[in-house]
């Protein structure tokens, strides 16, 4: 017994000893890169970062703070006071790990441009995976670089049959909207931006708006989609340490997504064996007959996508769904593009419909959108990952001008929603809604500080389509419907200071509840 006890002490001791030497190497090794970080630093005239002041360890605060605010769906308000009390480029420490934040324009173009072979897309791959896949949001590299090629032609290709599809879609819309005029455009504008983009993916719409049934269906996806997403949310929220959110929820959420796009697949698939007289026929470009031409293998085939999807149905949607919110609260401009219009095409449910040359002439209705943008970017906060230790221009030393370090390895964040409300870029009147700004020539070399479809290589491929199908759906639905009424209480609800239903993109968490009045000419 005497020797075995000495055999187990001496096993734990060398293991003790083998666990303290990795400690010390681990320490060393920190050590040493600190050493050389600080060289790099030096050598490229880097100075330190104002820091967010935590008052609890591991930045807790911080991050109580931001779920608080985010279950009270006002986070991106927390978010523009967080930069208003710590700067335009600031650090924080959450969770033992060091991450920098920005609103600056000169370090966003260089994180998506510039510089843009340094950044990764850090743990969004590990976050939207179980949702989302593979496919073009969560790749990088030659993949990535494929997915866009493929997906290329469906915007460059398809301009004449894509505006056809809008139309026909638009008109289910119109004849969903009841007899009283009083409805949620919200929930349409997504079975609409469905419709087209399925359309899009398949060579032939869903039809959710022009079908009960597929309504049904489409709805039940949709519920799985947005809870999906919110969860993807929370995971960026909670980094590493995204995986105590992976719950029972979220995994049925996903489950649910990838059956609805499982059966358009398949579908699809036996399309092509069969070479049916639809395919045939199509005379355009169709993004799941290129990719089947690739592989059949359904998983690749349903990831694609899905990441299409994404960016199809719920950036536009958002976009539609704000615009009309913000006209319902601005009589004064709701009238100038009303008179826009209808010097245009005309009013009534008989005018002509525009054609992409009338849409093109519309300039205030070019600028109304732009604003709507501004106030309220499809993507409203995003980020990037260090891929080696490099820099960013601006936000070091106490006047913010001098370079920044960022090692290998650490997250960049940055909001579009809150460099759009930058006063000193956009004025004193920065978050309100006045679509003037962009006339004349004072935001005219704009550049990064105005970033509503990303920017650099990931520059979003849609965005041509996406302002298409915007713009036609307004002057559209503005055609048949010229005055947009809105409850006193609605009214009262300041832009930006609305619920938001913030997932990957930023939608109102009210809806968009108006009533809508028939053109009586």
């Amino acid at each position: 017994m005497a020797s075995l006890s000495s055999a187990l002490f001496e096993y734990k001791y060398l293991i003790l000893c083998a666990a303290a030497a990795l400690l010390c190497a681990r320490l060393w090794k920190g050590h040493v890169q600190y050493k050389i970080d600080q060289q790099f630093a030096a050598q490229h005239g880097c100075k330190p970062l104002k820091a967010w002041k935590s008052s609890w360890p591991f930045g807790l605060d911080l991050l109580s703070k931001a779920l608080r605010y985010a279950r009270e769906e006002r986070i991106l308000q927390f978010f523009v006071a967080l930069v208003a009390e710590s700067g335009t480029t600031f650090e924080q420490n959450l969770l033992g790990a060091r991450g920098i934040d920005t609103v600056d324009p000169q370090n966003i173009e260089t994180i998506l441009s510039k510089d843009f072979s340094n950044y990764g897309l850090g743990l969004r791959s590990k976050h939207f995976y179980p949702l989302m896949g593979s496919g073009i949001f969560t790749q990088e590299g030659a993949e990535w670089k494929h997915s866009r090629e493929l997906l290329r032609p469906q915007f460059m290709s398809n301009r004449f049959q894509n505006l056809e599809q809008i139309k026909r879609s638009v008109q289910d819309l119109i004849e969903c909207i009841p007899s009283s005029g009083i409805v949620d455009l919200q929930p349409l504008f997504f079975r609409l931006t469905f419709d087209t983009t399925t359309f899009l993916l398949f060579g032939r719409s869903m039809s959710s708006l022009a079908s009960e049934e597929v309504a049904g269906q489409e709805s039940e996806f949709a519920d799985a989609f947005n809870v999906g997403q919110d969860y993807l949310a929370h995971f960026g929220r909670l980094g590493d340490f995204y995986w105590v959110a992976n719950d029972r929820e979220f995994r049925k959420a996903c489950d649910t997504c990838h059956k609805f796009v499982d059966n358009a697949v398949k579908k699809a698939l036996e399309d092509s064996k069969r070479q049916t007289t639809e395919m045939a026929e199509r005379k355009h470009y169709v993004f799941i007959d290129a990719l089947i031409q690739e592989t059949q293998d359904p998983k690749v085939l349903r990831d694609q996508c899905l990441n299409v999807l994404l960016a199809g149905r719920d950036t536009t949607a958002c976009c539609l769904s704000w615009t009309f919110r913000l006209l319902a609260r601005h009589p004064k401009v709701l009238e100038k593009l009303r008179s826009e219009i209808e010097s245009t095409v005309g009013l009534g449910k008989n005018a002509p419909e525009p054609s992409r040359n009338d849409l093109k002439k519309m300039a205030y209705l070019g600028i109304v959108i732009k604003e709507v943008l501004r106030l309220y970017p499809s993507v409203p906060v995003n980020g990037r990952a260090a891929l080696k230790t490099t820099t960013l221009p601006v936000g070091g030393g106490e006047d913010g001008k001098a370079p920044v370090l960022v090692r290998r390895g650490e997250a960049v964040g940055y909001s579009v929603y809150v460099m759009h409300r930058r006063k000193d870029i956009y004025g004193e009147d920065a978050e309100e809604f006045r679509p003037e700004r962009w006339e004349g020539d004072a935001l005219k070399d704009i550049g990064y500080a105005y970033l509503p479809f990303n920017g650099g290589p990931r520059l979003c491929l849609g965005q041509d389509f996406a302002l298409l199908e915007a713009s036609y759906t307004i002057v559209r639905i503005l055609q048949v419907f010229p005055e947009i009424g809105l409850s006193e209480e609605e009214a009262k609800v300041g832009v930006g200071k609305e619920r938001q239903a913030l997932t990957l993109v930023v939608a109102s968490a009210e809806g968009c509840v108006v009533e809508l009045k028939p053109f009586d000419g």
